[in-house]
């Protein structure tokens, strides 16, 4: 357990983030599963959407890096290429 005051603070500060992070990282995954599981073409590409969106903020925050984002959202776009 943290002593003095700022350790305190930081502890604090680190369990949101911990928290904040862990919702994102959440919504990233469930963006992604819902493109690959997408019955049709249409629905699949407005996943693709929403989960480009969310893979870039991810990626600003550096919650994943960006050539790992980028690489994901490659192969999604490959899955709704294939599902056309």
């Amino acid at each position: 357990m943290p002593n003095t005051k700022s350790a305190k603070k930081r502890m604090r500060q680190a369990e949101k983030a911990r928290d904040k992070n862990r919702a994102q990282r959440t919504r990233v995954r469930r963006a992604i599963k819902n493109v690959r599981t997408a019955e049709t073409a249409d629905a699949a590409a407005a996943a693709l959407r929403e989960a480009e969106i969310l893979l870039d903020r991810a990626a600003r925050t550096h919650l994943v890096h960006r050539n790992a984002a980028a690489r994901q959202k490659s192969r999604l776009a490959k899955v709704v290429k294939a599902k056309q």
